[in-house]
């Protein structure tokens, strides 16, 4: 996978990366027992540190022979994490490092299978696996609960990167290869085919990327950051095997590495294990892979690109970006980078911003230029700010503001207030408990320690922000000398603008058939007939029945029986409203939600849910304007979100329950005030900010529509769905491409406030406490507390002053199981849920082809089947797994060059068949069909069945944070009992069960299918009058 812009730093405005802490520390204990100088397995120890911040102990280890870095972070935390890292530093566009990181993934000497990447997902407990080039390093992580699973997937890790085949077919494969259109017939056109050709061209259709890269590729234009890692699909078929080769002899060497590890197994064991299987085989090198630092500029420079249109917007002139950006110090200098991460979250994070006042309220553009803020993936950082959606004359406007925005800042500086709310944030996330906090810090530490930064150094965030605080202390224009230096007087700046060319795309296609044309008029006959002959061979490996017994595998038999039950306890607060408290280790965090039903909301204000619940914690409450608003949320909380749901019923796929979600966490010494923000927006929200209202949803429909070439799969399926149960119509209403319209449609009216006036509509049906419930998790500590403040909040709200009917005439009442019925471990009363139901509905089918200027498609097809609790459900969704596992990712994926493919089965009861950057629509859907009646000939085997078994119960079985336990009984009213006999019948499927299933719902005329297809003009699809085009 290819990450144009590296990634996010832990603290600051990029800070979605969520920290861990537990009370018990027998890792850490264990690690702190190492003494520096001490020789294990051929390493030695450099240094031993307790960051107790993080709740964890750092162990910094040398490899003797070969040099190999390796840092191991102690944790009391059983989802335990690998991953090593290489300095990959390119030198042209071909995207060599990323062709790379997929070629070494397909067999290595210990496992020469074909894809043992890809084998290993169905042969494993992992809770993560992937691998990821960024600009200037690539990186192979993997977690995983078991210890014996750590064992096998370090081994098949390890034995890719250091020693790959690099099979001239598995690059074919991979990254690029001339084949005829159809490889059988060698009448038919040669063309340009692969994996990561098409994974590139689908990546730079997205405007935003192709910005990032240029702003990158301009602004340090010197050494590697000059070229695209990922690949310019131009230039990728320039690349050689033995180029690829080469890279890997250079690049991929230990003495050029570096090895990570975390969580609670025993280091030992790793190191033990990397030495014999690895390190043991190689000798010290002196690798040429640094970057040299970027030679700064002595006046400012200015660049112009073009991109595609964006094809739903319907006013064409303001569709310009313009960034002005500053190259910053070296990101290893770890304190000056905290500094200037927190300075740039001051200058453009939210409403209360310097840039935001300044740019965002301008009513120039539609948001932010993409990449804004500090960038410290590189090795010396950038800041980046300017705007989107403009028109072409207000380029310089935009320039100016920034000019002047800066020369403001450096006179006023910044509130005390707002410099709080940011450590508070950075507090907030140093305590709060995500699943994946080794994915989380490896990511965190990639950039500074691929530039031989001091990992550990960057870890002290306790440190860090006492440091802040102290230089704060000693110097009040601190932050404002570091603008003065940064930005007012620095020279190598760089002012980037892209302009759409209606031409875009057919220049781009017109390039790729001059550079395949220049290829072919190259061939001899001889290269013709060769590649005929390579052709077929590909696709005769591709076809093969792979043995894959020399991977290692768990068996079905190391997957636990039963899960760990969670207590509960729901209380009626205010006399009516149940409230689930669930007491986890949440580390001094409180979590709050609420969900409130939109069973009286009459069906034309439906649409305008999902804006009105985007903007109901911007729009000011009680006495708070908008900013005084975000200011509080930013100094009491750890975020208020609102977000429409769909849920579907456990039992009827007819049956739904629609609401909206209301969330939020804080530390416990704050619940009072966030208790307080919600009473005030839920009692008093302001909706009279005509002009923030109208920024807001230009922000809101601009992310929608840049969001398309990233989830074109997800919008597919909810469109394919839309027909097939009466939830799949309000799921596209609130999810679908009909909200991405939508919301294009109000962000160019010129009279918004027809649109503002449906918000305190919505409002009187949706907030208060007619339809409601609540769930709190907390620490058994703060339960008492908690209550009271919670019973407050309830008894504050405002109640309806007459009784409103629901729309929909069929409500049914359905108690979430507890004590009484059906489990014991839910406590006290009952959470009744108010379901929907249509007894009059029919499922029908419906094609859809949604023409979009991208080269590449997106497809989904759906089937209606069964709901959670039959046991059908649990048989479709293994064969969803053996399905992709064992026929689609072959017919699709290698076959057919898309990114990605497969089958996947939703609570919901309905079964997507889905491709990602697909160069092909009508082709994919015959292999979704071909893969049905592979199904139904039954042609799999039982060591195939436990695989998809091994695949399925990885997820069934992902960790679960604190904050996150007992929401399936809040949400969904799934009780353990449920979810335990549920796990039963996962178990229980067997080769019969598995066609019964896919002969009763999967086959032509058993069960309606619905289709759909975003991408370009396609003209089978034009002609064929069952497709809509929209």
């Amino acid at each position: 996978m290819w990450r144009c812009s590296g990634l996010r730093r832990l603290t600051g405005r990029c800070a979605n990366h969520k920290v861990w802490r537990w009370r018990s520390s027998k890792a850490c204990e264990r690690a702190l027992q190492y003494k520096v100088g001490e020789k294990i397995h051929g390493f030695t120890i450099n240094q031993v540190t307790p960051i107790p911040e993080l709740f964890l102990t750092a162990v910094k280890l040398s490899h003797d022979n070969t040099g190999a870095r390796y840092l191991h972070l102690a944790r009391e935390d059983k989802n335990n994490l690998f991953s090593v890292q290489f300095r990959t530093t390119p030198m042209d566009s071909t995207g060599v490092p990323h062709i790379l990181e997929h070629t070494v993934l397909c067999g290595s000497q210990k496992y020469p299978c074909r894809d043992p990447f890809f084998k290993m997902l169905n042969r494993s407990l992992s809770t993560f696996m992937n691998a990821f080039t960024a600009s200037d390093y690539t990186l192979y992580p993997f977690s995983t609960q078991n210890p014996k699973d750590f064992q096998n997937l370090l081994s098949v890790y390890l034995d890719a990167a250091f020693f790959p085949c690099l099979r001239e077919l598995d690059f074919w494969q991979e990254g690029w290869r001339l084949e005829h259109e159809d490889p059988a017939d060698p009448q038919t056109p040669l063309i340009f085919k692969g994996i990561v050709f098409n994974e590139m061209k689908g990546a730079f259709t997205d405007n935003e990327r192709i910005f990032s890269q240029h702003l990158q590729n301009r602004l340090l234009p010197d050494h590697t950051y000059s070229v695209i890692s990922g690949g310019d699909p131009l230039c990728i078929p320039d690349l050689t095997w033995e180029q690829l080769k080469q890279f890997h002899a250079t690049h991929y060497h230990p003495s050029n590495a570096r090895f990570f590890t975390y969580g609670n197994f025993q280091l030992e064991k790793h190191l033990k294990q990397i030495d014999e299987e690895t390190l043991s085989k190689f000798q010290k090198i002196e690798p040429s892979t640094i970057v040299p630092a970027q030679k700064p500029w002595d006046k400012p420079r200015e660049y112009q690109i073009t991109c595609g249109p964006d094809s739903l917007a319907t006013d064409s002139s303001k569709q310009t970006t313009v960034s002005v950006s500053f190259l910053l110090p070296g990101i290893t200098n770890t304190f000056e980078a905290f500094t200037l991460n927190l300075l740039s979250s001051l200058l453009i994070g939210g409403p209360n911003s310097p840039f935001y006042k300044a740019l965002i309220e301008s009513g120039l553009g539609t948001g932010f230029s993409p990449d804004v803020g500090y960038n410290g993936y590189t090795r010396e950082a950038y800041f980046s700010v300017g705007l989107q959606g403009i028109a072409e004359k207000d380029i310089q406007t935009v320039r100016n503001i920034i000019d002047r925005t800066i020369d403001e800042v450096i006179e006023k500086g910044f509130e005390d207030d707002r410099i709080e709310a940011l450590l508070h944030k950075t507090e907030i996330q140093m305590k709060h408990q995500s699943t994946s906090f080794g994915l989380t810090l490896t990511s965190y530490i990639a950039s500074c320690w691929n530039h031989d930064g001091d990992p550990v150094e960057l870890l002290k965030l306790g440190n860090q922000m006492a440091q802040f605080r102290q230089h704060l202390k000693e110097s009040p224009v601190f932050l404002q000398e570091k603008i003065k230096q940064y930005f007012k007087n620095n020279q190598h700046k760089l002012t980037l603008s892209m302009k759409p060319d209606d031409k875009y795309y057919e220049k781009q296609t017109q390039m790729e058939t001059e550079k395949l044309q220049q290829k072919v008029n190259s061939l001899s006959r001889k290269d013709k007939e060769r590649i005929y002959e390579k052709g077929l061979e590909l696709r005769t490996q591709q076809s093969k029945t792979q043995d894959a017994s020399c991977l290692p595998a768990l068996k079905v038999s190391d997957i636990e029986r039963t899960i760990p039950f969670t207590e509960l306890d729901v209380t009626l607060a205010a006399g009516e409203i149940p409230v689930q408290y669930c007491a986890q280790p949440t580390n001094g965090m409180v979590y709050f939600r609420a969900f409130s039903s939109l069973n009286t909301l009459p069906e034309e204000l439906k649409l305008y849910v999902p804006l009105f619940c985007s903007v109901l914690t911007k729009l000011g409450c009680g006495i708070l304007n908008y900013r005084e608003q975000a200011q509080q949320i930013e100094l009491k909380t750890g975020g208020m979100t609102v977000s429409p749901h769909v849920l579907p019923d456990d039992s009827h796929l007819d049956t739904y329950e629609q609401g909206v979600l209301f969330s939020s966490l804080c530390l416990d010494r704050n619940l009072p005030d966030m208790m307080h923000l919600w009473s005030e927006i839920f009692n008093n929200p302001c909706f009279e900010e005509e002009e923030h209202f109208k920024v807001l949803v230009k922000m809101s429909a601009q992310e929608l529509s840049n969001g398309i070439p990233d989830s074109g799969h997800l919008y597919a399926a909810i469109r394919a769905s839309r027909t097939l149960t009466p939830a799949g119509d309000l799921q596209e209403t609130f999810n679908g491409m009909d909200q991405v319209r939508l919301m294009k449609r109000i962000a160019e009216m010129t009279d918004i406030k027809p649109v503002l006036r449906k918000l305190p509509r919505i409002k009187k049906h949706l907030l208060n406490c007619d339809n409601m419930r609540c769930s709190v998790n907390a620490t058994p500590q703060q339960m008492s507390e908690t209550e009271k403040v919670v019973e407050r909040f309830i008894k504050n709200l405002g109640r309806s002053k007459k009784e409103r009917k629901t729309v929909r005439p069929h409500v049914i009442e359905k108690p979430a199981y507890n004590g009484s019925s059906g489990s014991t471990y839910v406590n006290g009363s009952q959470i009744i849920r108010k379901l929907i139901t249509d007894p009059t509905f029919k499922p029908c089918q419906m094609k859809t082809h949604f023409l979009l200027p991208f080269p590449v498609n997106y497809v989904g097809e759906c089937v209606r089947t069964v709901a959670y609790t039959d046991p059908d459900h649990a048989s479709l969704k293994i064969l969803a797994r053996l399905m992709t596992a064992k026929f689609l990712h072959t017919e699709i994926r290698e076959k057919g060059g898309a990114y990605g493919g497969g089958a996947k089965l939703s609570r919901d009861g309905v079964f997507t068949f889905y491709s990602y950057r697909d160069p092909n629509s009508i082709e994919t859907l015959h292999s979704f069909g071909k893969a049905v009646d592979w199904a139904k000939s039954g042609k799999f085997t039982q060591q195939d069945i436990d695989e998809a078994k091994l695949s399925v119960f990885s997820a069934v079985d992902a960790p679960v944070a604190p904050s996150d336990k007992g929401m399936d009984h809040f949400l969904y009213g799934l009780s353990d009992e449920m979810k335990q006999a549920h796990r039963e019948q996962l178990f229980a499927v067997s080769h019969d069960k598995l066609t019964d299933v896919s002969n009763k719902y999967l086959g032509i005329g058993k069960c309606t299918h619905g289709l759909a297809v975003l991408g370009p003009e396609n003209a089978k699809i034009a002609k064929d009058p069952s497709w809509i085009i929209r």
